[in-house]
Protein backbone atom coordinates (compact mmCIF):
# COMPACT_ATOMS: atom_id res chain seq x y z
CA UNK A 1 0.00 0.00 0.00
CA UNK A 2 1.14 3.49 -0.84
CA UNK A 3 -0.15 7.10 1.11
CA UNK A 4 0.95 10.12 -0.85
CA UNK A 5 2.28 13.21 0.90
CA UNK A 6 1.24 16.66 -0.97
CA UNK A 7 4.47 19.58 -0.21
CA UNK A 8 3.57 22.96 -1.41
CA UNK A 9 4.74 26.79 -0.94
CA UNK A 10 2.64 29.29 -0.09
CA UNK A 11 1.49 32.33 -2.57
CA UNK A 12 3.65 35.40 -3.55
CA UNK A 13 3.36 37.81 -0.49
CA UNK A 14 4.33 41.70 -0.24
CA UNK A 15 7.66 40.85 0.86
CA UNK A 16 8.53 38.71 -1.74
CA UNK A 17 7.25 41.31 -4.59
CA UNK A 18 8.97 44.12 -3.04
CA UNK A 19 12.59 41.45 -2.94
CA UNK A 20 12.59 41.94 1.15
CA UNK A 21 13.79 39.19 3.76
CA UNK A 22 11.07 38.16 5.30
CA UNK A 23 11.51 34.63 7.32
CA UNK A 24 9.74 34.73 10.69
CA UNK A 25 7.44 37.98 9.82
CA UNK A 26 3.78 37.48 9.23
CA UNK A 27 3.52 38.99 5.89
CA UNK A 28 0.39 38.37 3.50
CA UNK A 29 -0.67 37.86 0.00
CA UNK A 30 -0.69 39.98 -2.82
CA UNK A 31 -3.35 39.50 -5.30
CA UNK A 32 -0.93 37.66 -7.48
CA UNK A 33 -0.57 35.61 -4.04
CA UNK A 34 -3.77 34.61 -3.87
CA UNK A 35 -3.63 33.48 -7.85
CA UNK A 36 -0.98 31.08 -7.00
CA UNK A 37 -3.18 29.90 -4.04
CA UNK A 38 -5.43 29.03 -6.62
CA UNK A 39 -3.38 27.53 -9.07
CA UNK A 40 -1.73 25.34 -6.84
CA UNK A 41 -5.38 24.36 -5.19
CA UNK A 42 -6.87 23.13 -9.31
CA UNK A 43 -4.02 20.87 -9.74
CA UNK A 44 -4.13 19.01 -6.71
CA UNK A 45 -8.11 19.33 -6.66
CA UNK A 46 -8.39 15.22 -8.15
CA UNK A 47 -5.76 14.50 -5.17
CA UNK A 48 -7.39 12.75 -1.68
CA UNK A 49 -6.50 14.38 1.08
CA UNK A 50 -7.11 13.01 4.40
CA UNK A 51 -4.65 15.77 6.50
CA UNK A 52 -3.29 18.65 6.08
CA UNK A 53 -0.66 21.31 8.04
CA UNK A 54 0.48 24.51 7.90
CA UNK A 55 2.79 26.44 9.89
CA UNK A 56 1.24 29.34 12.34
CA UNK A 57 1.90 32.38 9.79
CA UNK A 58 -1.39 33.66 7.86
CA UNK A 59 0.65 33.03 4.13
CA UNK A 60 0.86 29.31 4.72
CA UNK A 61 -2.73 28.90 6.63
CA UNK A 62 -4.41 31.02 3.80
CA UNK A 63 -2.72 28.99 1.53
CA UNK A 64 -3.75 25.83 2.75
CA UNK A 65 -7.67 27.36 2.93
CA UNK A 66 -7.57 27.90 -0.57
CA UNK A 67 -6.38 24.32 -1.38
CA UNK A 68 -8.74 22.30 1.17
CA UNK A 69 -11.88 24.00 -0.75
CA UNK A 70 -11.59 21.18 -3.02
CA UNK A 71 -11.19 18.32 -0.06
CA UNK A 72 -14.53 17.82 2.05
CA UNK A 73 -12.93 14.86 2.83
CA UNK A 74 -9.79 16.01 4.87
CA UNK A 75 -10.94 15.31 8.54
CA UNK A 76 -8.37 17.18 10.27
CA UNK A 77 -5.98 20.20 10.03
CA UNK A 78 -2.62 20.62 12.37
CA UNK A 79 0.15 23.14 12.66
CA UNK A 80 3.43 22.49 13.24
CA UNK A 81 6.36 25.31 13.20
CA UNK A 82 8.86 22.97 12.38
CA UNK A 83 8.37 23.82 8.98
CA UNK A 84 7.97 27.16 9.32
CA UNK A 85 10.64 29.45 6.88
CA UNK A 86 14.08 30.24 7.60
CA UNK A 87 14.31 33.18 10.00
CA UNK A 88 16.92 35.55 8.96
CA UNK A 89 17.46 37.49 12.44
CA UNK A 90 18.43 40.96 12.21
CA UNK A 91 18.14 41.11 8.66
CA UNK A 92 14.32 40.78 8.59
CA UNK A 93 12.02 43.64 6.76
CA UNK A 94 15.58 44.70 5.18
CA UNK A 95 15.34 44.88 1.30
CA UNK A 96 17.63 43.03 -0.87
CA UNK A 97 19.01 46.32 -2.57
CA UNK A 98 19.22 47.92 0.33
CA UNK A 99 21.01 45.61 1.88
CA UNK A 100 23.94 44.88 -1.13
CA UNK A 101 24.21 48.86 -1.43
CA UNK A 102 25.15 48.93 2.31
CA UNK A 103 27.19 45.68 2.10
CA UNK A 104 27.97 43.66 -0.99
CA UNK A 105 26.91 40.99 -3.47
CA UNK A 106 29.09 38.33 -2.12
CA UNK A 107 27.72 38.99 1.24
CA UNK A 108 24.39 38.50 -0.21
CA UNK A 109 24.94 35.56 -1.66
CA UNK A 110 25.79 34.12 1.33
CA UNK A 111 23.20 34.74 3.77
CA UNK A 112 20.61 34.10 0.97
CA UNK A 113 21.88 30.56 -0.89
CA UNK A 114 24.57 29.31 1.58
CA UNK A 115 24.53 26.38 3.49
CA UNK A 116 26.15 27.38 6.43
CA UNK A 117 25.84 30.66 6.95
CA UNK A 118 23.27 32.23 9.42
CA UNK A 119 22.55 36.10 9.40
CA UNK A 120 22.94 37.44 12.93
CA UNK A 121 19.95 36.38 15.31
CA UNK A 122 19.35 33.77 12.22
CA UNK A 123 19.30 30.62 11.19
CA UNK A 124 21.24 28.75 8.23
CA UNK A 125 19.70 26.17 5.62
CA UNK A 126 21.58 23.95 7.99
CA UNK A 127 19.68 24.47 10.70
CA UNK A 128 16.19 24.82 9.64
CA UNK A 129 16.89 21.63 7.69
CA UNK A 130 17.54 20.05 11.95
CA UNK A 131 14.01 20.84 12.51
CA UNK A 132 12.72 19.71 9.03
CA UNK A 133 14.07 16.39 9.81
CA UNK A 134 12.58 16.44 13.01
CA UNK A 135 9.24 16.94 11.46
CA UNK A 136 9.70 13.89 8.19
CA UNK A 137 10.55 11.34 10.80
CA UNK A 138 7.33 12.11 12.66
CA UNK A 139 5.76 12.76 9.44
CA UNK A 140 6.52 9.16 8.41
CA UNK A 141 5.33 7.22 11.51
CA UNK A 142 2.11 9.25 11.31
CA UNK A 143 1.30 8.41 7.62
CA UNK A 144 2.69 4.81 8.46
CA UNK A 145 0.58 4.22 11.28
CA UNK A 146 -2.92 5.97 10.01
CA UNK A 147 -2.53 5.19 6.03
CA UNK A 148 -3.44 8.84 5.20
CA UNK A 149 -2.75 11.39 2.48
CA UNK A 150 -1.47 14.59 4.09
CA UNK A 151 -0.94 18.17 1.94
CA UNK A 152 1.37 20.56 3.74
CA UNK A 153 1.36 24.40 3.08
CA UNK A 154 5.30 25.45 4.01
CA UNK A 155 7.49 28.12 3.35
CA UNK A 156 10.56 28.00 0.17
CA UNK A 157 13.69 27.86 2.83
CA UNK A 158 11.47 24.80 4.66
CA UNK A 159 10.97 23.21 1.76
CA UNK A 160 14.45 22.56 -0.02
CA UNK A 161 15.29 19.77 2.63
CA UNK A 162 12.22 18.20 2.62
CA UNK A 163 13.32 18.29 -0.70
CA UNK A 164 16.47 17.06 -0.66
CA UNK A 165 15.40 14.07 1.86
CA UNK A 166 12.52 12.30 -0.56
CA UNK A 167 14.80 12.99 -3.76
CA UNK A 168 18.14 12.24 -2.21
CA UNK A 169 19.98 15.89 -3.52
CA UNK A 170 23.04 16.89 -2.54
CA UNK A 171 23.40 19.80 -0.52
CA UNK A 172 24.44 21.79 -3.74
CA UNK A 173 21.55 20.65 -5.55
CA UNK A 174 19.24 21.45 -2.96
CA UNK A 175 20.43 24.91 -2.51
CA UNK A 176 19.83 26.01 -6.98
CA UNK A 177 16.62 24.95 -6.63
CA UNK A 178 13.80 27.69 -7.42
CA UNK A 179 10.71 26.72 -5.43
CA UNK A 180 7.73 27.60 -7.15
CA UNK A 181 4.33 29.30 -5.61
CA UNK A 182 1.89 27.95 -7.91
CA UNK A 183 3.07 23.73 -8.02
CA UNK A 184 3.21 21.02 -5.78
CA UNK A 185 5.60 17.69 -5.61
CA UNK A 186 4.45 14.49 -4.22
CA UNK A 187 5.89 11.94 -2.63
CA UNK A 188 4.70 8.37 -2.11
CA UNK A 189 5.01 6.76 1.41
CA UNK A 190 4.62 2.81 1.57
CA UNK A 191 2.41 1.61 4.54
CA UNK A 192 1.36 -1.65 5.96
CA UNK A 193 -1.92 -3.18 5.33
CA UNK A 194 -4.47 -3.28 7.95
CA UNK A 195 -7.07 -1.06 9.67
CA UNK A 196 -5.66 1.73 10.45
CA UNK A 197 -6.66 3.25 14.09
CA UNK A 198 -8.75 6.07 14.35
CA UNK A 199 -6.75 9.59 13.95
CA UNK A 200 -7.37 12.35 16.70
CA UNK A 201 -6.09 15.72 17.01
CA UNK A 202 -3.89 14.09 19.83
CA UNK A 203 -2.37 11.82 17.41
CA UNK A 204 0.23 14.59 16.74
CA UNK A 205 2.35 16.47 18.73
CA UNK A 206 2.61 19.91 17.04
CA UNK A 207 5.49 22.16 17.82
CA UNK A 208 4.18 25.74 17.42
CA UNK A 209 6.55 28.75 17.92
CA UNK A 210 5.66 31.55 20.99
CA UNK A 211 3.77 34.34 19.15
CA UNK A 212 6.12 36.78 20.67
CA UNK A 213 9.35 34.94 19.02
CA UNK A 214 10.34 36.54 16.04
CA UNK A 215 14.35 36.16 15.68
CA UNK A 216 16.14 32.82 16.43
CA UNK A 217 18.37 33.19 18.74
CA UNK A 218 15.73 34.33 21.14
CA UNK A 219 16.15 31.65 24.43
CA UNK A 220 12.37 31.21 23.64
CA UNK A 221 12.99 29.80 20.44
CA UNK A 222 11.22 25.95 20.85
CA UNK A 223 12.97 25.33 17.72
CA UNK A 224 16.15 25.37 18.72
CA UNK A 225 16.61 22.08 20.22
CA UNK A 226 15.98 20.66 16.57
CA UNK A 227 18.99 22.31 15.19
CA UNK A 228 21.63 20.12 13.64
CA UNK A 229 24.70 19.33 16.31
CA UNK A 230 26.49 17.50 13.34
Amino acid sequence: MKRHIFLFRHGQTHFNKRKRFTGWIDADWTRKGMRNASVTARKLKSKRIDVAFSTGLKRSVRTLKEVLKYHPECFLKLKDDRMIERCYGVLQGQSHAAFIRKNSRALFDKYHRAYNFPPPNGESVRMVEGRVKSFIKDLLAFVRKYKVNVAISAHGNSMRPFRRYFEKASVGQMMKWEIPYDDYFEYAVDVPSGKAPQVTRNSWKSVALPPHVKQATDRHNVLKKFYSKS
